[in-house]
């Protein structure tokens, strides 16, 4: 995977994504906004126990026993607005979503707290939220979502580093999954982030350590004609972001999705307004 400073040129980005599915910003966050939101995350982890309460094994396995995870950062920080405002990441996801309609929301945000001792993650595609989707026309189907690991502090192999396969975003065949000696650790300082496609496969590491944990924040977006997987509407309300940007409300989930000038029919209406 290709590392940038954050001031490179859009279409340096573009052409690596197409080209590995992965890449790295190095110093995506500036220093006084990653302590603040640091520590407004690592004061709601103190209060939250690892693991996920409950639920089918597969996704206990999945979240990890030793992980903590949690959503409505935005409830949390205001630097979460400034990442959603971000005109790097806005415009990645630009360019990556723009073929499934000129609009998307965010899919989640959330931290990954990896723990000491936790085994290595499923190695996955995040397009598989939708596989359905995902599977009609692969390799070539469109981009459904585009994803940011922003590292909260440093985060090499040993602690959990996410592992990505690049270029798995191109194999012929969906069914393959990929073999762990086949990944690669993003190794991220912090304030630096991995920027990845949907399409390519990659899994959290194994924090092997004993005592250390692995700070980041997981921010993605998904095409607005699909379902996220974070209920924005049900954390944020329309009064708390009244005074928000249009954007911020359209990724949040208070505006309707219009495919004009694609294909295809409003979605999200409200008496058949777009909010």
């Amino acid at each position: 995977m290709d590392r940038f400073p954050k001031a490179t040129a859009r279409s340096a980005f573009i052409e690596a994504l197409s080209r590995d599915g992965a890449l790295i910003i190095e110093g995506m966050l500036d220093p006084i906004r990653l302590e603040a939101l640091r520590a407004s995350i690592r004061a709601e982890a103190a209060l939250r126990s690892p693991g996920p309460e409950g639920g089918p094994r597969y996704w206990q396995t999945f979240h990890g026993a030793n992980t903590k995870r949690f959503t409505g950062i935005g409830l949390l920080s205001e630097v979460f607005f400034d990442l959603l405002e971000d005109e790097v990441l806005a415009g990645i996801a630009d360019a990556l979503l723009k073929d499934s309609g000129p609009q998307y929301w965010m899919n989640t945000c959330q931290a990954m707290i990896i723990g000491p001792g936790e085994p290595a993650q499923t190695l996955h595609r995040d397009g598989d939220n939708w596989s359905s989707v995902m599977q009609h026309g692969w390799p070539d189907c469109p981009e459904l979502t585009v994803s940011m690991i922003l590292a909260l502090e440093d985060v090499d192999a040993a602690v959990g580093a996410t592992r990505v396969i690049p270029g798995s975003h191109q194999w012929p065949d969906y069914e393959r999954v990929g073999q762990p000696d086949e990944t690669m650790p993003a190794e991220l300082a912090a304030g630096d982030a991995l920027i990845y496609s949907g399409k390519v496969i990659h899994g959290g590491g194994e924090n092997g350590t004993q005592d250390r944990w692995r700070w980041a924040l997981h921010l993605s977006f998904v095409v607005g004609w699909l379902t996220p997987e974070e209920a924005s509407t049900q954390i944020y309300s329309a009064e708390a972001l009244q005074n928000r940007s249009d954007r911020v409300k359209r990724l949040l989930g208070f505006s309707a999705f219009n495919p004009y000038p694609g294909r295809g029919g409003r979605l999200w209406l409200k008496n058949f307004e777009p909010w």
